[in-house]
């Protein structure tokens, strides 16, 4: 009988531990989504031609309008970016990754080996992160924007490179192209 109690009281130690887990993440998660709405908020008070889009929890704040068609789930867009670790602006110093030249030289990089190529995908490819892939539908070419989301649409639990697990994540992008074909 004791063993079969000791059983249960570390069964509901583990279950106990996970549902405080899961509770602390979605309260992360919660977090995140107020700073990114009082992010988009304050920029929108600022500049009232920003177009904001929300797509499955992706955040779309669009700041140059493109033109043309609109790229749809299954289309191709080709684009520059820089991503960036949201904590409530974007900044050069959480910059993780650019393939837009004049923001690594804004920012500081050493360009030596850099790679400035423009970044071609198909939308369901399964390159694109999902908070980025639902954030890009509908985009246009020559469009400029902020793809912005909570870390449940990013990497979530994993840490990628020097992005913390759960982060949410901000997307500088300059739209070139776009085919629905």
């Amino acid at each position: 009988m004791k063993k079969i109690t000791a059983i249960l009281l570390a069964v509901l130690s583990i279950a106990s531990v996970c549902s405080c887990k899961k509770e602390q993440l979605a309260l992360t998660y919660s977090n995140q989504e107020q700073k990114i709405d009082k992010y988009i908020s304050s920029a929108t008070d600022r500049d009232s031609t920003i177009i904001v889009t929300r797509n499955k929890g992706s955040n779309r704040m669009t700041v140059v309008q493109g033109t043309g068609e609109k790229l749809m789930d299954y289309g191709h867009v080709s684009f520059y970016y820089a991503g960036y670790i949201f904590n409530g602006s974007a900044s050069s110093s959480g910059m993780f990754a650019t393939n837009h030249q004049t923001t690594a030289e804004q920012a500081g990089w050493n360009l030596t080996g850099m790679d400035f190529s423009l970044f071609e995908t198909g939308l369901s490819s399964g390159e694109l992160l999902e908070g980025l892939r639902y954030g890009l539908e509908g985009v246009q070419a020559g469009e400029e924007c902020e793809i912005i989301f909570s870390g449940k649409y990013g990497y979530g639990n994993k840490t990628f490179g020097i992005i913390p697990a759960n982060s949410a994540l901000l997307y500088k992008i300059w739209v070139v192209g776009v085919s629905n074909d």
